[in-house]
């Protein structure tokens, strides 16, 4: 089970109907080593065995040619989970004395937490009042493409662009990580005391969990996307009142959480 089924507004032409997409599943595995909870990675399921063997192996926690001997602890139908990784202490390796590895080379804010329970966010659903329609993300994603300019260079990076409700671009950042170019955005703008201003977030990638808490924490109540969204960064948007828009090419985009009557 790697992907579920969404109904969607799909735009395209200016012509909006409803639609069912098949979006990637993202979903929380939760590795425990000797029954002790050892980190949180967000992961697409099945092969969380070769997963957690090759994560492990990496990490230099088992490095042993020897089978891996794992248990699921608790599995729930969208694809959280808690497995258990038994491992004699003598063949654990350097790795797992500091367990800040991970939180050091992930891209990802949950990936490196120790248990499921620590990615819950918690606050009221955002109130979204902003008027925000597709027939705009044309003109946003022109402003955005405009000052990419590493991209230009490179063709490596990613942006986040922020705009206010007038449409005013007031942030932009660039960076090889996604998250990393929204924590930029975000945090220029409290830098300068403006961050109530923030109204719209484009993101030139693909919006997962990650991105979503991200703008709920920092009170952005429309995101949209020029690639896919993942199904745990669609449920968290249905929750938390965020509209969230992917495949935004043009005039064309699909609305998978909270559209509203401009849309």
């Amino acid at each position: 089970m790697q992907t579920f089924n969404y109904e969607a507004l799909q735009v395209k032409n200016g012509v909006t109907k409803k639609v069912e997409d098949s979006l990637v599943i993202e979903a929380a595995l939760q590795i425990n080593i000797n029954s002790e909870p050892y980190t949180v990675v967000m992961r697409t399921p099945d092969e969380d065995a070769e997963l957690i063997r090759g994560l492990l192996y990496a990490e230099d926690i088992y490095k042993s040619i020897e089978p891996l001997k794992l248990e699921v602890v608790e599995a729930s139908e969208n694809g959280f989970c808690i497995i258990n990784a038994t491992i004699p202490k003598d063949k654990l390796g350097k790795g797992y004395l500091n367990k800040r590895t991970l939180l050091s080379v992930s891209s990802c804010g949950i990936c490196g937490k120790q248990k499921l329970e620590d990615i819950q966010l918690n606050g009221s659903k955002l109130d979204n009042n902003t008027s925000f329609s597709t027939l705009n993300l044309k003109e946003l994603f022109n402003a955005m493409k405009k000052q990419q300019i590493v991209f230009d260079k490179t063709g490596g990076s990613h942006a986040a662009a922020i705009f206010d409700s007038d449409k005013n671009l007031i942030a932009l950042y660039e960076d090889i990580g996604r998250h990393n170019a929204v924590d930029k955005a975000v945090g220029s703008l409290l830098m300068k005391r403006e961050l109530d201003k923030a109204s719209i977030l484009l993101a030139s990638g693909r919006v997962s969990y990650e991105i979503i808490s991200k703008a709920f924490i920092a009170k952005i109540p429309v995101i949209a996307a020029v690639s896919a969204c993942s199904s745990l960064a669609v449920d968290f948007a249905k929750e938390f009142g965020i509209q969230l828009i992917g495949f935004s090419r043009k005039n064309d985009a699909m609305v998978y959480a909270n559209p509203n009557s401009n849309i």
